[in-house]
């Protein structure tokens, strides 16, 4: 028999290429989402095909599968600073009541549970690079916490159902990510840097753009969630590229690959900004035998296609 896996965000930028790696790996996927940042388009290709499945559905209710489940990937959740602070109570429930209906969906079908976390746990952290670790430095209450504290949560209830339950779970913190079906506005440096640098408009550095990111080629994280499902290890796993770079010096660098006519202007900082985010994945090196394999460089040239074709499209 056939593996099944249901996948939650599935319609997703990350949930998508995971649809189409579980696929290509011989599994019947299940992909569930509301669409509230998801987009159909991204799993159209499988539609219609015999081992995919697509349902329309808010992992916040009780959550129905016919049939043996063997794998669930709980990728659902808001992801972008623009989409939490416009939706702070929906992400707060589907990090806090979608992980627990998912949980409680693994404990019924006995099946192994793999939870999408965030570096954003470790919030604006006091310590450089971030191991797993770093319990981090987060403020509750500020404007970011509803996604923050919502993969606190979601972590915890992970494992508290592995420790109270028994089940097979594992958790990637999962680092700054890019490549195609990433949207074009969803608020995050990247695509928005691209947008305007494309367009020659003025790109748009918040504060003095010292504060630091790591970039991790989709392609790279979705093989180390592959092998971390594939693995026996629990405890959380950092999954993102360590090749750290200052905002300005990445924004200059999508001038350059761009060949753009756009300037860079500064904007006021946001709250809670974190001033440094850099993976140690010595733990995903030793635990999977995982590091990245796409340079920076590398895979922006990659992906630049995809964000023209979105800007001919959408402007």
């Amino acid at each position: 028999m056939e593996n099944r896996v249901l996948i939650t965000g599935g319609a997703g930028f990350l949930g998508s290429h995971l649809c189409d790696r579980f696929y290509g790996e011989g599994w019947n996927v299940i992909c569930m989402d509301n669409l509230i940042t998801g987009a159909f388009s991204n799993v159209r290709h499988l539609d219609g095909k015999d081992r995919f499945t697509f349902i329309d559905y808010d992992v916040t209710n009780y959550i129905n599968i016919d049939g043996p489940l063997d794998l669930i990937l709980h990728f659902a959740s808001p992801a972008s600073p623009i989409d939490y602070l416009e939706m702070p109570i929906q992400t707060l429930k589907v990090g806090s009541l979608g992980t627990h209906k998912t949980l409680g969906l693994a404990r019924a079908k006995k099946a192994k549970f793999l939870l999408a976390s965030t570096s954003e746990v470790y919030g604006d952290p006091q310590e450089h690079p971030q191991k797993e670790s770093y319990w981090g430095n987060v403020s509750p209450t500020g404007l970011r916490g509803v996604y923050d504290e919502a993969k606190r949560f979601a972590e915890a209830m992970a494992m508290a159902y592995h420790r109270y339950h028994g089940i097979d779970t594992r958790i990637v913190r999962i680092f700054n990510t890019y490549g195609s079906r990433m949207r074009l506005k969803d608020g995050r440096a990247l695509p928005t840097f691209f947008r305007q640098a494309l367009k020659n408009e003025p790109i748009t550095v918040f504060g003095d753009g010292s504060q630091t990111r790591s970039f991790t080629y989709v392609d790279d994280l979705i093989e180390g969630i592959y092998r971390l499902v594939q693995s026996d290890y629990v405890e959380p796993v950092n999954i993102g590229n360590p090749e750290e770079i200052s905002i300005l010096d990445f924004a200059k660098e999508i001038i350059e690959i761009t060949e753009s006519k756009s300037e860079i202007i500064f904007e006021e900082l946001p709250a809670d900004d974190p001033k440094i985010r850099q993976p140690d994945i010595s733990r995903a090196k030793e635990v999977l035998g995982w590091q990245p394999q796409t340079g920076r460089k590398e895979g922006l040239i990659k992906t630049m296609d995809y964000f023209k074709e979105q800007v001919l499209k959408n402007g």
